[in-house]
C-alpha cells in the first residue's frame, strides 16, 4: 500500500546514509563479505583464546607425542588437530597464535600508519625541499627487498615479538608515506583548500581538518591489505628465528620447528600453514572489499 501510494505521488525514496551506501557496495561483493567473516571469528579466537583453547599452549604432554588428528586412526579427540613432537595441542597453539599475529599486525599497521600520514602530509604540504628529503628517505628504503630490511633490523636489534613488529612497522612505513602525499598533491589544487586559506586558516587546520579526512579512503584499503603482509612478515620473521622466542605459540615459529616431521606428521606443517593462508586472503578479499566501496569510481 505505502509502495502504490509512493508511486502515484511520484515522490523519490529516501536517500541512504553514506554508511547504508558503504554496506550496501560492500555487502554485495561476496568475497569481502566472507573474508570479512572470517576475520571477525578470528578477532573473537584471538580475545577469548584462554575461554576457547581446550589445552595450554606451552603445556606438553609426555603420553601424546605427535597424535594425528583426531578424525583419523589412533588420533584422541582430546587433541582434535593432533600434537607436534613434544606432545603440546596444535590447536591450542593456534588459537593463542592468532592472538599474537593479529597484536602484531594491529600494533606495526597502527604505528606504521600514524607516522606515514604525518610524514605525507608534510612532504605534500610543504612541497620544495622537506618533500624531496622525506621522498628520498622513501626511495632508499624502498630500493631494498622489505622482508631483507625486517630481517637486517631485527639483527641488529635482537630477535624478539616486539623488535619483530618494529621492524615490520618501518618496512611498511613508506607505502603510506606515498600514498599521503599523493592524497595531499591532489587535494591542494581542490576549492575548499584554496577557500580555507583564504579564510586564514593555519597549516595545522589545513592538514588534519580539511585535507586529511578527504584522503581516509586509499588509506584504510592500504591499512586492511597492510594487516596481511604484516602477518606474512611476522611469520616469516618467525621461521627465521627472529620473531617469537620458544615456546611462544606463533604460526611461522611452528612452522620451523615442524619442518623436520613433515614426511611422517604431516598434521604439524599444514595446519599452521592453512591458518596464514586463509588469514592473509581474508585480509586480501576485505581489502578489495573496501576499495570496491569507498572508490566512487569502481560503484556501478
Amino acid at each position: 500500500m505505502s509502495t502504490d501510494s509512493t508511486q502515484v505521488n511520484g515522490s523519490a525514496p529516501a536517500p541512504k546514509t553514506p554508511l547504508q551506501e558503504f554496506w550496501f557496495y560492500f555487502s554485495s561483493n561476496r568475497g569481502a563479505l566472507a573474508g570479512f567473516c572470517f576475520i571477525v571469528f578470528i578477532c573473537l579466537l584471538a580475545i577469548f583464546a584462554d575461554v576457547v583453547a581446550p589445552h595450554s599452549p606451552s603445556a606438553q604432554m609426555r603420553d601424546a607425542l605427535l597424535l594425528p588428528p583426531a578424525w583419523l586412526d589412533g588420533g584422541n579427540w582430546s587433541y582434535v588437530l593432533g600434537t607436534d613432537d613434544v606432545g603440546r595441542d596444535i590447536l591450542s597453539r593456534l588459537i593463542h597464535g592468532t592472538r599474537l599475529s593479529i597484536s602484531v599486525g594491529v600494533v606495526a599497521v597502527t604505528a606504521s600508519l600514524m607516522i606515514g600520514i604525518l610524514m605525507g602530509l608534510v612532504a605534500g604540504y610543504f612541497k620544495g625541499i622537506v618533500d624531496t628529503a622525506i621522498m628520498r628517505i622513501v626511495d632508499i628504503m624502498l630500493a631494498m627487498p622489505s622482508l631483507l630490511l625486517a630481517i637486517a633490523i631485527v639483527a641488529v636489534l635482537g630477535p624478539s615479538i616486539v623488535n619483530a613488529a618494529l621492524a615490520i612497522s618501518v618496512v611498511s612505513l613508506p607505502h603510506y608515506v606515498r600514498l599521503t602525499r599523493a592524497a595531499t598533491l591532489a587535494e591542494m589544487s581542490r576549492d575548499y583548500v584554496t577557500s580555507s586559506r583564504v579564510l586564514g586558516a593555519s597549516a595545522m587546520r589545513l592538514m588534519f581538518v580539511c585535507i586529511l579526512p578527504n584522503c581516509l579512503a586509499p588509506l584504510i584499503v592500504q591499512a586492511t591489505l597492510g594487516f596481511s603482509s604484516a602477518i606474512l612478515d611476522m611469520a616469516a620473521l618467525g621461521f627465521l628465528g627472529l620473531g617469537a622466542q620458544p615456546p611462544t605459540p606463533e604460526w611461522g615459529s611452528m612452522l620451523a620447528d615442524a619442518l623436520q616431521f613433515v614426511q611422517r606428521a604431516w598434521w604439524v606443517v599444514t595446519f599452521p600453514g592453512l591458518m596464514i593462508l586463509i588469514t592473509v586472503l581474508a585480509f586480501n578479499l576485505m581489502g578489495d572489499g573496501l576499495r570496491d566501496a569507498l572508490d566512487p569510481k569502481l560503484k556501478q
